[in-house]
């Protein structure tokens, strides 16, 4: 079995375990690509995966495989089933090891993790720095396909580690919830906006996921995530609900919290995007 240690693994790790019998790589890029009108194009990372990748490493698709199509809000949870059959047929079985990666920003890469985490699966990991680091270290780069068997991955789902719009409103009614805005700052104020309404939900703190990262895209190390989370109340006995614009940067911090051994957290999976539609929901701004 792969000696795996934690859910941050190192590039250094890696390459000494790419050969591993029962290790499974996947790069989980997908790219956000802004638009004159305020919205953004959204694209499978499938191509540049095909251009180059870690050696053996196969892609998983967010944009159409492990997200439920069939509603209006892009990126949400798919059925336990479709995401079984995308796992198994990606060669991710219950006895596997997982590695994740993305170009940028580690959020695709930490929102499949906090995917596998709510179904069950806890044998995952984040590549520290991710593509960029992989890169510019030098390190072998392949366009072969993955070797990977289609295998048999048994979803075991975790209620509460997603939730949705009512556990939100009814949590920033309670008074004991820290519910946290992962976006930009300007997104926070409503200095712009991120969806029909300018603003964040209302009576929420703001930490952007960004403020987790060092320079190199790494995330900041166990002292400084304290730090950094711990100024706006993220208190390991307190339940913490994250969101962004819609449940992907919200994960990034997600993980950083289940690093530091916050158990009581949560990702509200619609965010922004299905908050901001709604009215009747209520919203600041300044």
């Amino acid at each position: 079995m792969t000696d795996m240690q934690g859910d941050l693994v190192e590039t250094g790790w890696l390459t000494g375990h790419l050969n591993d019998d029962n290790l499974r790589v996947y790069d989980c890029t997908v790219f956000l690509t802004p638009k004159g009108d305020g919205t953004v194009s959204i694209e499978s990372g499938r191509a540049h995966w095909q251009e180059g990748h870690i050696p053996g490493s196969g892609f998983l698709d967010l944009v159409e495989d492990l997200s439920d199509t069939t509603q209006a809000l892009r990126f949400m949870m798919p059925p336990a089933e479709k995401f079984a059959k995308a796992m198994s047929e990606a060669g991710l079985g219950d006895d596997c090891r997982a590695v994740l990666y993305c170009a940028g920003p580690p959020m695709w890469a930490t929102r499949v993790w906090w995917m596998l985490r709510a179904f069950g699966f806890d044998n995952a990991a984040v590549l520290n720095g991710g593509w960029t680091k992989w890169k510019s270290e030098g390190l072998p780069i392949s366009t072969e396909p993955p070797s990977y068997e289609p295998a048999t991955f048994t979803p075991r789902p975790r209620p509460g580690l997603f939730v949705g719009k009512d556990e939100v409103a009814a949590a920033i009614e309670d008074g004991q919830t820290c519910v946290l805005n992962t976006l930009s700052r300007d997104l926070h104020a409503g200095k712009v906006a991120m969806g029909p309404r300018a603003g964040r939900i209302a009576g929420s703190d703001n930490l952007p996921a960004m403020d987790l990262l060092g320079e190199d895209l790494r995330l900041l190390d166990d002292p400084a995530l304290m730090e950094r989370l711990g100024g706006i109340g993220a208190d390991p006995d307190r339940r913490i609900i994250t969101y962004c614009g819609g449940g992907i940067a919200a994960t990034l911090t997600a993980f950083a919290l289940t690093r530091l051994g916050h158990d009581k957290v949560a990702v509200y999976d619609g965010s922004l995007s299905e908050w901001s539609a709604d009215p009747s929901a209520p919203m600041e701004t300044g």
